[in-house]
């Protein structure tokens, strides 16, 4: 708390690599304009997680820094990894990084909403008429599954090189991310769909049985079943079917990055990892954009910051308990676009014609910024 009795957030913030410090230079400028016409602080605490914590320290993150993300109410990350660190057989990954932060955490839930906006139909490689109320949760199980299962790197078997890797769940580990799922689905328009592989997988069959046991608490949320499959070709032909999707690890993991071309681009859709842990504020979380690093586009201006600032308003929602504050990022966020000031990889081929201004990425956090000091 300020001396003034204005609360003030610890958050951690972890650039990371690529364009990861300028779209979280991006999100700390439309935050400050938050902050400043919320009346709340910010006391930030930057740590090195990913390939520069690789080249500074030879581990992914150290011990620690985890510390300083347990301390803190919520971590705002950018992105990790980059070609340098891309061998998939170093001892040393930027990924390793990631993956111990959200089990030291107890991040257990990815959340990642995918809507479009109305202004950016244009954007979608798909059809007007088939995005045309877009607006799904996918919860992805996030500490279990095939990622996290025992495995074996390649060894010499009687037939040749193998490895393994293996994908269970326990029933409390699915009982939690699912009570997460029907919760959402009650606030939102009450459907929920778990996505599985029960016709093949026997932990898919544990999964579903547990939905089914839990869903007569939930009798205002209606509940479908589908294979994964069937989901990857629904959610391109009729995507504003769905409401709240819960899947495991891996199948969320696939899923919701095929969901994130809806919107038109990566750089539009945020994400939230939350733990089971309170603060004194919300739920502790890892708040970051569903887009790597884009080597490509390092140091050039040109990142869209969209999402790592979308990202940021769930962070005060979820986290910092500030969702007046939230809901003016988003409204603002939105107003920018409505207004035709866009990134580079929203223009177009015809934005200029249609009078749309191209911006970089600083530029458009600062219109941001400037609506939310206006409204």
């Amino acid at each position: 708390m300020s001396p003034d009795g204005s609360p003030t957030f610890k958050v951690a913030k972890i650039p990371g690599d690529g364009i990861g410090p300028e779209i979280v230079e991006a999100a700390l400028t439309v935050l400050d304009a938050a902050a400043a016409r919320s009346g709340f602080g910010i006391e930030w605490t930057e740590v090195l997680a990913g390939g520069v914590a690789i080249d500074a320290y030879g581990t992914a993150i150290r011990d620690e820094d985890l510390d300083v993300l347990l301390s803190s109410d919520a971590v705002l990350l950018g992105a990790v990894g980059g070609p340098k660190w891309d061998d998939p057989a170093a001892k040393v990954r930027p990924e390793q990084g990631l993956l111990k932060m959200r089990k030291v955490l107890g991040l257990y839930a990815n959340l990642r909403p995918v809507a479009v906006e109305p202004s950016l139909k244009e954007a979608s490689p798909l059809r007007a008429d088939l995005i045309e109320g877009v607006d799904m949760m996918i919860v992805r199980e996030l500490t279990g599954g095939i990622y996290f299962g025992e495995r074996k790197e390649s060894f010499s078997g009687p037939d040749g090189r193998e490895a393994y890797d293996t994908m269970s769940y326990t029933e409390p580990e699915v009982r939690r991310i699912v009570a997460l799922a029907f919760e959402l689905a009650r606030g939102r328009r009450k459907r929920l769909t778990s996505v599985d592989k029960a016709n093949v997988l026997a932990n898919s069959r544990l999964w579903r049985s547990v939905v089914d046991e839990m869903a007569p608490g939930y009798p205002d949320v209606e509940l479908e079943h589908r294979l994964v499959d069937s989901t990857a070709m629904s959610l391109i032909t009729k995507p504003a079917s769905f409401d709240v999707i819960v899947t495991g690890n891996m199948f969320g993991d696939i899923l919701s990055d095929e969901a994130s071309v809806l919107a038109g681009s990566l750089g539009m859709l945020p994400s939230a990892s939350l733990g089971e842990r309170k603060t004194e504020h919300g739920t502790t979380g890892m708040y970051e954009p569903i887009h790597g690093s884009s080597p490509a586009k390092t140091g050039l201006d040109i990142a869209n910051p969209t999402a790592t600032i979308l990202s940021a308003a769930m962070m005060l929602r979820w986290s910092l308990g500030q969702a007046g504050a939230a809901d003016a990022i988003e409204t603002a966020v939105r107003a920018t676009l409505d207004s035709g000031t866009r990134t580079r990889d929203l223009m177009g081929s015809d934005g200029e014609a249609r009078g749309w201004t191209s911006v970089g990425t600083a530029a458009f956090a600062e219109a941001v910024a400037r609506q939310l000091s206006t409204t």
